[in-house]
């Protein structure tokens, strides 16, 4: 759950955007930024940063993001930086693409599966899960080995799990509990 200051800004960014037409193009942004705080996860400490000047941060900004946002999504995070609020940044993004996410009927969801799935599959499983709720997919293939084989499905609050390790557990716990059908 986002905190209740990086809902008060996203709530400010999408109702500029929503004025203005931009909310998927927004989201696009911050879905680009949120992509390289996960591949760059030395942003948080550089947002967060006392040594750093406010005037530093602006100008990594400009440099930085100006080849992949808008002037209003760079004045947005300027003015996170001075109002000494850039540490919500990423959850303020985040909340941001929840809104546009509500707001363009997209659903986002999440594969887990014990390897990266070929696009062929999650193109397949995007198409079915679509169809299944009426809603356009954002669909996220997350790895997680332990599974061992199969995926487990996760959209909104419905998960679905079809994975190997799932079938042990359930098969443990039927033996466990003495017998019966497993």
């Amino acid at each position: 759950m986002a905190s209740e200051v990086a809902v008060r800004y996203a709530e400010g960014l999408f109702a500029l955007a929503r004025e203005n037409g931009t909310v998927r193009e927004k989201k696009d942004q911050c879905d680009i930024l949120l992509k390289l705080y996960e591949l760059n996860p030395e942003l948080t400490g550089f947002f967060r940063a006392a040594k750093v000047s406010d005037e530093e941060k602006k100008n990594f900004v400009e440099t930085v993001f100006g080849a992949v946002t808008d002037t209003e999504m760079r004045n947005y995070i300027k003015l996170l930086i001075d109002k000494a609020r850039e540490s919500i940044l990423r959850e303020s993004l985040n909340e941001f693409v929840r809104m546009a996410d509500e707001e363009l009927g997209i659903q986002p969801a999440t594969v887990w599966s014990a390897r990266k799935l070929p696009e062929a599959e999650m193109a397949q499983l995007q198409k079915a899960l679509e169809e299944k709720t009426g809603k356009q997919i954002h669909l996220t293939n997350r790895i997680n080995p332990e599974l061992l084989a199969g995926i487990k499905v996760t959209v909104g609050n419905n998960v679905t799990d079809m994975t190997m390790r799932s079938r042990i557990d359930h098969l443990k716990e039927t033996l466990l509990k003495g017998g019966g059908q497993a």
